[in-house]
């Protein structure tokens, strides 16, 4: 999916919205255990019902692949749901956060592209370009590179100094050297609103996927002011908002109305800083 597909679908949707599919079994509500799928039929479920309000699904492949075999055939089914039935309209993101030497790297990237056919993988950059530049090498696909994330332990490196500048962004200087705002993003947690005008200079041209909307209380409206350029440039990520957003057989409904309150305030934003 190239950049400009994006953007065709964000202004068609007036939204900018990225449902995370992190599906929990633990969580979905007990009448989906009868399935034999039970993973699989929750995620068509909230598939279906938000469908035309976001631009995006980021399964987490941790939550499918901690339930070995049949989780990945879930992951599958919903990868290939996904683009049967709303083909070119959403962005798959395989929320893997690789990242390995080289020949490893080629194989997480076929796995991921080829088998999954997802459009993009987050990707961490810590072992260098080796371990990055396999995943550029596919066509129309997209690295999702780890810059500013919203956990705690972020402050750990993240935020290190060399006296020139902090970590963070020495990463996401360098890696633009490696690919373009049409085969790179950055990841850049909703939990640092201040840093977001700052990292939106180092990057002008570049998508940011912003997670930690919803559930782990990220400032859209602050996150939109100083993060959208001319094309849009951000898909902000809400999971356990959305998808949690009611625990009874009306789940998917309450996902709507949660996913639906999001895409309306995107709405707005658009109209205001990229009309």
């Amino acid at each position: 999916m190239t950049r400009q597909e994006i953007y065709e679908q964000i202004q068609a949707k007036k939204s900018y919205l990225c449902v995370g599919l992190d599906t929990d079994l633990n969580r979905i509500p007990k009448h989906l255990h009868a399935y034999d799928d039970p993973i699989f039929e929750f995620n068509k479920a909230i598939i279906d019902a938000t469908h035309d309000l976001c631009v995006s699904y980021k399964p987490n492949t941790a939550f499918y692949e901690a339930m070995g075999a049949k989780g990945w055939e879930a992951l599958q089914k919903t990868s290939d749901y996904i683009t049967e039935n709303f083909p070119g309209n959403h962005l798959i993101i395989a929320d893997a956060k690789r990242g390995d030497i080289g020949n490893t790297s080629r194989l997480y990237a076929r796995a991921l592209f080829e088998e999954l056919e997802a459009d993009a993988v987050t990707v961490a950059p810590y072992m260098g370009i080796d371990s990055v530049q396999p995943f550029l090498e596919f066509d129309d696909k997209w690295v999702i590179l780890l810059a500013l994330t919203s956990n705690k332990g972020s402050a750990d490196f993240q935020f290190f100094h060399n006296g020139k500048m902090p970590l963070f962004e020495h990463v996401m200087r360098t890696s633009m050297t490696w690919g373009t705002p049409d085969n790179l993003m950055f990841v850049v947690g909703a939990t640092h609103p201040e840093k977001i005008q700052e990292i939106r200079a180092i990057a002008p041209d570049h998508f940011l996927l912003v997670p930690g909307v919803g559930a782990q209380g990220g400032d859209l409206a602050g996150i939109s002011k100083y993060g959208l350029n001319e094309y849009c440039g951000l898909l902000i990520s809400s999971s356990r908002g959305i998808i949690y957003a009611g625990e009874g057989e009306d789940f998917a409904e309450k996902a709507r109305e949660a996913a639906l309150e999001l895409q309306q305030e995107m709405a707005i934003y658009l109209k205001e800083y990229c009309g």
